[in-house]
């Protein structure tokens, strides 16, 4: 049985769809709306302009992640990469990328560096991680609060297509 490491992103009800297959648009398509870190800001319901989408967003963060700073009026986000206003006012890899110049923090010199390691999950793994909390989610609660955290898959297509991974692992992904 062999899998792919890359997700393949289909557009279904302008919403990108995951599943297990490849990706290699998803980067270049929605490239405004993959933040610095690699987190699928394009999956954020915290971007939506109803403000019961996002209230809906924060019950499920508050009920599953314990996240208790945030409101349905200051979770409004537009994506790191775009200007206004931002959910995590504490993101240092924003600021950082932003300093620096990098359209991604995979490709910054520094990268994985202290600022990233919070901020790199895969979507599966982080429900492993939070099986306890996560155990009963719906599936509505799940689109809301976890899907856009899946950020490694995107840090690898950029570190693969930046050349900064080894060669058989470019050969093997093509």
């Amino acid at each position: 049985m062999s899998f792919s490491l890359r997700p393949h992103f289909s557009r279904r009800g302008g919403v990108f769809i995951c599943n297990e297959k490849g990706v290699r648009n998803m980067a270049k398509k929605a490239d405004k709306l993959i933040g610095y870190c690699g987190y699928n800001c394009h999956l954020c319901a915290a971007r939506s302009e109803d403000i019961e989408v996002r209230q809906k967003m924060v019950d499920a963060w508050r009920k599953y992640l314990g996240h208790k700073n945030y409101t349905a009026e200051n979770v409004y986000c537009v994506g790191c990469k775009n200007e206004g206003p931002h959910a995590d006012k504490k993101c240092k890899a924003r600021p950082c990328a932003i300093e620096k110049g990098v359209e991604s923090c995979a490709l910054c010199d520094e990268f994985p560096c202290n600022k990233m390691r919070r901020l790199m999950g895969i979507e599966k793994g982080m429900f492993i991680f939070g099986f306890k909390n996560f155990g009963q989610i719906s599936k509505e609660d799940y689109n809301l609060c976890m899907r856009q955290w899946d950020s490694v898959p995107n840090l690898y297509i950029i570190l693969l297509e930046a050349g900064r991974l080894p060669e058989w692992l470019r050969k093997r992904e093509m």
